[in-house]
C-alpha cells in the first residue's frame, strides 16, 4: 500500500515565496531522495536499470511528479495540468568505484505551467527525508528543525523543500534548468519529442 507524501509547512519566517507555491506562478519543481522511500510512495513502479540501459522516464517519474503536485497545489489543480517529466536523476549504486547495474536514488524534474519557450524558470527542489531505519537521524544533520520520526515511519513519506534545509542550494536553479536543456537535447538527437 502505498503511503502519502507530507511536504513539511515552511519554517521560514516570513515564508519562502515558492514553499508553497502560487498555483498560477510558473515553477520547475524537482523532488528526489532515496529509493527506499520513493517506493513507499509508489510500491508497485517497475524500474528498468538492469545493464545499465533504461527507458525514460521510470515508470515511477510520472506518478512521482503527480504526487508532489498533489501534495503542493491541491488535487483539483494538479488534475487540470498533468505534470511531465522533464528529466529524472538515478543514482547508480557503487562497489569498488564502479556502478552496478540498480540504483538507490531517484528523482524527477516536472514543470507547473513553465512556457516552453522558457529556458530558466524559477526552481523549487524538494529532498525526501528517510527517517524509518535511523530515527530521524539523518534528518537531524540536514534540517535546522526537530521531527517527529514516529510521525513518519511506516505512516507517511517525508519531503522537505530546500528553503527548509541546511543547505540552501544556491546553484539549484542553474543545475537543475542545466539538466533539463541537456535531456532535451539527448531526446531530440535520439529522435524523440520532449
Amino acid at each position: 500500500m502505498a503511503l502519502p507524501l507530507h511536504i513539511h509547512p515552511c519554517v521560514c519566517i516570513p515564508v519562502h515565496e515558492n514553499h508553497p507555491p502560487p498555483s498560477d506562478k510558473p515553477l520547475r519543481i524537482q523532488i528526489q531522495g532515496p529509493l527506499e522511500s520513493v517506493q513507499k510512495l509508489v510500491p508497485d513502479a517497475t524500474w528498468h536499470t538492469k545493464n545499465f540501459v533504461y527507458k525514460f522516464p521510470q515508470s515511477a517519474g510520472p506518478r512521482l511528479a503527480k504526487i508532489t503536485s498533489q501534495a503542493l497545489y491541491g488535487q483539483e489543480t494538479s488534475q487540470r495540468q498533468e505534470p511531465i517529466v522533464r528529466d529524472e536523476y538515478l543514482a547508480w549504486v557503487m562497489e569498488d568505484r564502479r556502478p552496478k547495474d540498480y540504483i538507490d536514488y531517484y528523482g524527477v524534474t516536472f514543470d507547473h505551467l513553465v512556457p516552453a519557450d522558457d529556458l530558466d524558470p524559477e526552481v523549487l527542489a524538494i529532498s525526501i527525508i528517510e527517517v524509518d531505519h535511523d530515527d530521524g537521524a539523518f534528518a537531524d544533520e540536514v534540517l535546522p528543525f526537530k521531527i517527529v520520526p514516529t510521525e513518519y515511519a511506516g505512516k507517511q513519506v517525508l519531503a522537505v523543500p530546500r528553503c527548509c534545509q541546511i543547505k540552501k542550494g544556491s546553484q539549484d536553479r542553474r543545475r537543475i534548468n542545466t539538466l533539463v536543456i541537456e535531456r532535451d537535447e539527448k531526446m531530440r538527437g535520439n529522435g524523440l519529442s520532449t
